[in-house]
């Protein structure tokens, strides 16, 4: 196997399980030394383990690859910093963070959403990634080279019942647009994957669709990003499941315009944008995600 990433250090956190293990142990076969960041929480965020960590780092060094643990949270900016440290400590550096952590809240709508799952959304998926990528970043400035790669996903495009999970990770998109553009002329890039994939949190028998749909697959992609050979990728947004890997246009195209001179009133608004600009929509007329 290539080694794309030799002699380059990496955090991944949320590597205990599912996607962020994948990654985890993708970057460790390429050759960097991993920091293997995962508190051992439940799905929704409820208690901690040192095990999963301790399994995956286990695993990379049985495959004669470099691996410590971390079980610190991001969701604290005490946790966040400690689990950079780490990689400091350990190996002097930091070239790579993947934010892949995080944690769904139960499926209500926003009329019975409580207080404390959006925050514990929010703290893990947006706290927690700009506390992790203020830290590295600033390492990654001092070392002129860095690669940041955030996750999203197509929750954040809209679906029923997770308005704390989407709004955290439309965040993120937002958040990668940023800073991707501070740290351009650092020799740091930052992106951003929307993966689909089996994961500890799709519970019960899986959807036929997701079966082909491996965490290994999204490993790949995220490993080609962490490389020197990704130098020229900044502020992209990419979504990946099975063997497809897709790219979003960023911005997004504006589909349709109505103009005239000077200001419209709303009465004019009220006529022209039904017959224009939303033509055909309902009130329950979404569009639909390009997902299987």
């Amino acid at each position: 196997m290539s080694k794309l990433l030799e002699g380059r250090v990496a955090v991944v956190t949320g590597a205990g399980n599912g996607i962020g293990r994948a990654e985890a142990i993708s970057l460790a076969q390429h050759g960097a030394k991993v920091v293997v960041n995962d508190i051992g929480t439940s799905v929704t965020g409820q208690g901690s383990s040192y095990g999963p960590a301790d399994a995956v780092v286990k695993e990379i060094k049985s495959a004669g690859n470099i691996a410590v643990p971390n079980y610190d949270s991001v969701a604290t900016e005490e946790g966040a910093e400690k689990i950079i440290q780490t990689a400091i400590d350990n190996y002097g550096r930091i070239d790579i963070l993947i934010n892949n952590a995080g944690v769904v809240h139960p499926f209500h709508g926003i009329y019975d959403m409580k207080s404390n799952d959006w925050d514990i959304v929010i703290k893990t998926h947006m706290y927690g990634t700009f506390y992790c990528t203020r830290r590295a970043s600033s390492f990654m400035k001092e070392q002129g080279y860095g690669r940041i790669i955030n996750t999203s996903s197509h929750g954040g495009l809209g679906a029923k019942g997770s308005a704390g999970y989407g709004a955290a990770k439309e965040g993120i998109i937002g958040f990668t647009r940023c800073v991707a553009r501070d740290m351009a002329e650092l020799g740091v890039t930052c992106n951003a994957i929307r993966p689909l994939a089996l994961w500890r949190g799709a519970g019960g028998a899986p959807d036929p669709a997701m079966v082909d749909n491996r965490p290994e697959d999204i490993a790949s992609l995220v490993t080609y990003l962490a490389s020197e050979q990704a130098d020229h990728i900044n502020g992209c947004i990419f979504e990946v499941w099975g063997g497809h890997v897709g790219i979003f246009v960023d911005p997004q195209p504006v589909q349709g315009v109505i103009n005239k001179k000077g200001a419209w009133t709303t009465g004019e608004l009220a006529e022209r944008i039904p017959q224009i600009l939303t033509k055909g929509r309902s009130r329950q007329d979404f569009p639909r995600l390009n997902v299987p």
